[in-house]
């Protein structure tokens, strides 16, 4: 064998040996959404992302979606505006990513929420901070949040945050999907 080629046969084993295989989420992280079987998610371990958790369309389905998620209750944070942030990289997302919170009420009824599909992440990004704010209303019981994939590809999120806020930070709104009427059709 000549000296280049051993050269690089072994960089070529030195970089599978370095691209260990990805960590299992933390406990109280999990996958949900319509087609949660068709992803995989875990903390990635690559050189440049090693710590970051991640949401890979494993199923290369151009129609699924799935969401990366936490549930934490309530109670601390009713009557405040929350903000959920953090850093966001994506590769080959066929849909959209982005960042997502819900309030649920008792009765498991979505009371305050936004997925960020008006502020969509497509395709192949590098690392971005986003964030998601809402308040809580007397009637929240869990808060979930997390980040979603839809469609192919993976999504990252990295240097999470979670926090209180101020009334002088917006609310996020999730847009209408059509201008509603100004006056009643009788």
């Amino acid at each position: 064998m000549k000296l280049p080629t051993l050269f690089a046969a072994l960089a070529a084993v030195s970089i599978a040996a370095l691209a260990a295989p990805p960590e299992p989420l933390p406990p109280a992280w999990f996958v949900t959404g319509q087609s949660p079987a068709k992803f995989t998610a875990g903390v990635e371990q690559e050189p440049g992302i090693r710590g970051a958790k991640f949401l890979r369309n494993k199923a290369d389905d151009p129609k699924a979606w799935a969401a990366l998620a936490q549930t934490i209750s309530a109670q601390n944070y009713v009557g405040q505006r929350i903000r959920f942030r953090a850093f966001v990289k994506t590769q080959d997302v066929s849909g959209w990513a982005g960042l997502w919170m819900r309030v649920d009420n008792r009765a498991g009824r979505s009371i305050a929420f936004y997925n960020s599909a008006d502020r969509p992440i497509k395709g192949s990004t590098d690392w971005q901070e986003r964030s998601v704010v809402l308040d809580v209303p007397q009637e929240g019981v869990l808060i979930m949040f997390g980040v979603n994939n839809i469609g192919k590809g993976q999504v990252w999120i990295d240097r999470l945050g979670f926090e209180t806020v101020g009334e002088d930070v917006p609310v996020d709104v999730m847009p209408l999907s059509r201008p509603l009427p100004t006056v009643p059709v009788l």
